[in-house]
């Protein structure tokens, strides 16, 4: 594990933003944090969390999370000062301490936010 600044836990990031193995990963993947809320498709805004990225790609994106969610849940992410895109959960991963870190899949199009649009080739 990476250690971060202390508003940032440690919550085994990512080490390899370039991943063409058996994970099915085609996208290149910017080890870039982003905090954002995430909050259920059809849902109050009493029952989002904020959170952050681990990394982003193209068309979705690894985001830490409080909850277990199911593939194929249907989710808004809303980085801060950003426009909320809707996404469909593809993976739900248990990690240490009470987390789960989830492959979110954009569904229209590729990710808007102005981080993403710093760097060539996404």
């Amino acid at each position: 594990m990476r250690r971060h600044a202390s508003a940032v836990p440690s919550l085994d990031l990512s080490e390899n933003p370039l991943d063409h193995g058996p994970s099915g990963r085609m996208e290149r993947r910017l080890p870039i944090i982003v905090v954002l809320r995430l909050a259920p498709a059809a849902s109050a805004a009493a029952d989002e969390e904020r959170t952050f990225t681990d990394n982003i790609s193209a068309h979705g994106a690894r985001i830490f999370s409080r909850h277990a969610w199911q593939p194929g849940d249907a989710v808004q992410v809303t980085p801060l000062n950003e426009d909320s895109v809707s996404a469909q959960v593809v993976y739900s991963q248990k990690l240490p301490n009470d987390r789960y870190g989830i492959g979110i899949k954009l569904k229209n199009g590729p990710v808007p936010w102005s981080v993403i649009r710093r760097y060539d080739g996404l």
